[in-house]
């Protein structure tokens, strides 16, 4: 029976599903994209520049630690007021950790044997950080990229609490309708997309890989 009210909602509803769902992947891609321009960069710095790491992972950390809807009334608070700005900048502190925490670990894991020979071969630190370091670091950075974006996704659906709209939206609006099938219509989208995007950055990091790292099955 539920199951029919949810799909009979999604007939008689489409264009307002499929406006939520556009504004919750606005509401993912906006802090992921600036959290990979600004968190990988600064990382990579920190594998340079060893005493940089211990504030990076400790602002990120500290960011982890403070409750969802605290941390979005926090920016209510400090001036960002309601609606895109606050869930954007919220969602883009809770995503630096597995980001931060895994890029350092991929590049400074590199074994120093490798980098050894490579420097001994010529190569430049830029060479060596693009040519070697990166390559063999990718597997554990796209890991940390997946399972921040997955986070994000489901974070994303309290933006709604403080007007950013999105999946939940349709959430807030089943529970205080008390309508399972509305709640199902902003919960089965959003599960959707997680799982879409663990396929998606699965064979990202697949592509990415250069031919003679990836693993193969059989």
């Amino acid at each position: 029976m539920l199951i029919t009210e949810t799909i009979r909602f999604f007939v008689l509803h489409h264009d307002q599903v499929l406006k939520a769902t556009v504004q919750h992947l606005y509401l993912v891609a906006i802090p992921m994209v600036l959290c990979i321009l600004i968190a990988v960069p600064l990382t990579i710095l920190a594998t340079r520049i060893q005493k940089l790491y211990p504030w990076l992972i400790g602002f990120s950390n500290a960011m982890q630690t403070i409750p969802s809807l605290a941390l979005l009334a926090l920016l209510i608070a400090i001036g960002s007021g309601i609606g895109l700005v606050p869930t954007v900048v919220a969602l883009f502190l809770y995503a630096l950790m597995p980001i931060i925490r895994n890029t350092f670990v991929g590049i400074n894991g590199v074994s120093p044997e490798i980098k050894d020979a490579a420097m001994g071969m010529g190569v430049t630190n830029w060479q060596l950080l693009w040519m070697i370091e990166l390559p063999l670091a990718l597997k554990v950075i796209i890991a940390g990229i997946r399972s921040a974006l997955v986070g994000t996704i489901g974070f994303a659906t309290l933006g709604a609490l403080i007007g950013a709209g999105g999946l939940g939206s349709l959430i807030l609006r089943g529970l205080s309708m008390a309508s399972n099938d509305i709640v199902l219509a902003g919960t089965l989208p959003a599960m959707l997309m997680a799982f879409l995007a663990e396929f998606l950055m699965s064979r990202l990091e697949i592509l990415l890989t250069p031919r003679g790292l990836r693993t193969r099955k059989g």
